[in-house]
């Protein structure tokens, strides 16, 4: 079988070693005659399973040992909903940052709960930059301050945390968790669903500071208390076993690779030579201000935009597929996650070089 490169924001390519051991267990697991499809979550096995993921996420991102780790259902999305109803507590106001969409639905589904302030926006500037924040202000009754770390769908990436004092940091890190260094304890609450850079969809982790647990609105889903699903070591009912056992998977790659700061370069490096091969043709354009350009994401336009149906149908026959941008912006859109080997980015540009030869006259 030839494998081909995949460049979808998500679900997204997995390292190939992860498939190849996946499928040498998929039928028997350590010699335990059944396969993880079918053990329970209660199980010895299991739990082993479970504990090592969390202790390789750990180990992976220098997570303090007053965090709590949680591996929860319903993707980032659920999350939009779940931060507000267990931190928003009696001071019932938070502060957003807006920088595309992602952030935006962040924003109308914590509007259900209370009083949310937009402190910063890049709206006007069609969301190619991170808007400053230097001057913002917060509310003194301002419960937490909740940005999107990466705007899969714009490109949009910020290059540091910001620096907010007095109320927890809340970041929705889905598309570039595990890409490059993080300051945990920096945080109050990070999560992020796995379907880009942790493993398959339908397992979403949430990192929480245990002072933040205990908080959650008397009306929060149960299975959205973060403090109740502490206490039951993210099993409060049957959890996502097999992504979990991938997700584990991925995070034992990942340390193979020499852990974070070894795919971080690797990111640096892929993602430098795609975009200078961007900005060095007259015939693709990438909208997003250099300085906050995605390591992840890597939106496209070509210069005629009558030829990106063509564009799509050529790369696909050329072994590349998914290129196509959002539904929501259209242009294009190559994603290039931890998995997305650098020979993927090789092709690609290899790819640009050939349509950009045929087309460009």
């Amino acid at each position: 079988m030839t494998r081909i490169y995949n460049f979808s924001a998500g679900p997204s390519t997995f390292p190939q070693e992860v498939l190849e051991q996946a499928s040498s267990e998929l039928l028997e697991w350590h010699e335990k005659g059944l396969s993880v499809l079918e053990m329970t979550h209660r199980g010895k096995d299991f739990v082993g399973i479970a504990q090592k993921a969390e202790a390789d996420l750990r180990d992976l991102l220098g997570i303090p040992s007053h965090y709590k780790v949680l591996f929860l259902q319903g993707g980032a999305t659920t999350q939009f909903a779940a931060v507000p109803l267990n931190l928003l507590g009696a001071k019932g106001r938070a502060a957003y940052v807006l920088t595309g969409i992602w952030a935006e639905k962040a924003i109308r589904e914590a509007e259900k709960y209370g009083e949310i302030d937009v402190v910063a926006s890049s709206e006007a500037e069609s969301f190619t930059v991170i808007p400053d924040l230097s001057g913002v202000r917060l509310d003194e009754r301002t419960a937490y301050f909740h940005y999107t770390s990466n705007e899969t769908i714009g490109g949009l990436e910020f290059q540091s945390i910001p620096e907010i004092k007095d109320v927890p940091l809340v970041t929705d890190a889905s598309s570039n968790i595990l890409s490059r260094s993080l300051e945990v304890n920096r945080f109050g609450l990070i999560y992020a669903g796995a379907q880009k850079n942790l493993g398959p969809a339908g397992i979403t982790v949430v990192i929480v500071r245990e002072d933040l647990l205990g908080r959650a609105r008397p009306e929060t889903p149960t299975l959205l208390d973060y403090s109740v699903q502490a206490k039951n070591e993210s099993m409060l009912n049957t959890p996502p076993t097999y992504s979990w056992y991938l997700l584990g998977l991925v995070l034992e790659w990942l340390k193979k690779q020499g852990g974070v700061a070894a795919i971080e370069t690797r990111n640096i490096r892929k993602a430098k030579k795609l975009y200078d091969y961007i900005d060095a043709s007259p015939f693709y354009v990438s909208p997003v201000d250099p300085r906050f350009r995605s390591r992840m994401n890597v939106p496209f336009r070509l210069g005629n935009d009558a030829l990106e149906k063509s564009f799509i149908e050529e790369a696909k026959d050329a072994g590349l597929i998914n290129l196509e941008g959002h539904r929501s912006v259209g242009g294009l859109r190559a994603s290039i996650y931890n998995a997305q080997p650098e020979a993927a980015v090789d092709a690609l540009i290899n790819f640009l070089k050939y349509f950009e030869g045929v087309h460009a006259a």
